[in-house]
């Protein structure tokens, strides 16, 4: 281990957002963060869109914030408040586009950014890829910002591979959608797997590079719509829930302390240390680290052709 290891208190936060209801978001994301601050942890990791679940509905368009906007600030009081570093992502506008940003804030004030490098299926139909690399720095070493599938792409792995001594991330994870007649008996074992992968993903992520990992994400249940086809708005009604694990991981992808989807929303702290950079990436070709079933790989190459469609059909709808 480096002589300029660092064992510190870290700490991942899991919601339970309304969709568009930016108020209320703001709200449960700050008692809870402020919960982890208190019990000691330094860093604190919010999940992917802390600021309303990102599904296909009209009211996620009304939590889309600007680059100046109350949730980058309560990230900004906290990191402040406590001498911390505190961040999250959501739907930002930045000139012609909405990206989804996660944002660093640290004690100083300073807040850095990153841009998901590219959508996840329906998610298309609100923000466009980012181009930046997610390496930021923090007075404990160099850390990466990685959101829900980031975190299963080889090229996120080349990104922080003999750079980053930490990651800090986040995902909104869903699940197959179960209003659907036979969902059980045709998708029930995709389901299980897809469970299986966000439970796992920060774990193996922390594996491949050698180092520790932050994880947050949601929880509940959520009533939205799928798209059926790109230029269409034709939808059919898609009641699911999120899936996956708020946790801390240590650099072997030992889990540290973890809170799973089913507890509901609530704070995991643990003690990490923070040594080594991550080891240099292994060579492959692959675009995804874990198999992919059929039905994720359709829905995939599907949703995201549904969802660039819709975001240049209902692009910024809140100013026209």
């Amino acid at each position: 281990m480096t002589e300029t290891s660092h064992t510190v208190r870290v700490a991942a936060v899991q919601i339970a957002g309304r969709v568009g209801d930016l108020a209320y978001n703001l709200q449960q994301a700050e008692a809870l963060a402020s919960e982890a601050l208190e019990k000691g942890a330094r860093i604190v990791a919010l999940p992917e869109f802390f600021t309303t679940p990102c599904f296909v509905h009209p009211r996620v368009t009304g939590a889309i914030v600007d680059v100046d906007n109350p949730a980058t600030q309560l990230l900004e009081r906290l990191a402040r408040q406590y001498s911390a570093y505190v961040g999250g992502s959501m739907l930002m506008r930045r000139g012609e586009g909405v990206y989804n940003t996660y944002c660093l804030a640290g004690p100083d004030g300073r807040v850095q950014t990153h841009d998901k490098d590219q959508p996840t299926m329906w998610e298309n139909g609100y923000y466009i890829a980012g181009a930046d690399d997610g390496v930021v720095d923090t007075e404990y070493g160099t850390a990466g910002l990685a959101v829900c599938w980031e975190l299963v792409r080889w090229r996120t792995i080349r990104r922080f591979a003999g750079r980053v001594r930490f990651a800090i991330t986040g995902n909104q994870w869903w699940s197959v959608a179960d209003n659907w007649p036979g969902t059980d008996s045709v998708f029930g074992a995709t389901r299980q797997y897809n469970r299986y992968l966000s439970e796992n993903a920060a774990n193996e992520f922390a594996r491949l590079l050698g180092v520790p990992v932050l994880h947050a994400s949601h929880s509940g249940r959520f009533d939205g719509r799928c798209l059926l086809a790109p230029g269409l708005n034709v939808t059919v009604r898609y009641e699911s829930e999120f899936v996956g694990r708020t946790q801390i991981v240590d650099a072997d992808g030992h889990v540290v302390a973890a809170r799973g989807a089913a507890e509901g929303p609530g704070v995991v702290v643990g003690d990490i240390v923070i040594g080594d950079v991550a080891r240099p990436a292994p060579r492959t070709d692959r675009f995804w680290i874990p198999h992919l079933t059929l039905t994720h790989l359709g829905n995939w190459y599907h949703e995201n052709a549904c969802g660039r469609s819709y975001y240049r059909r209902m692009r910024r709808p809140e100013r026209s």
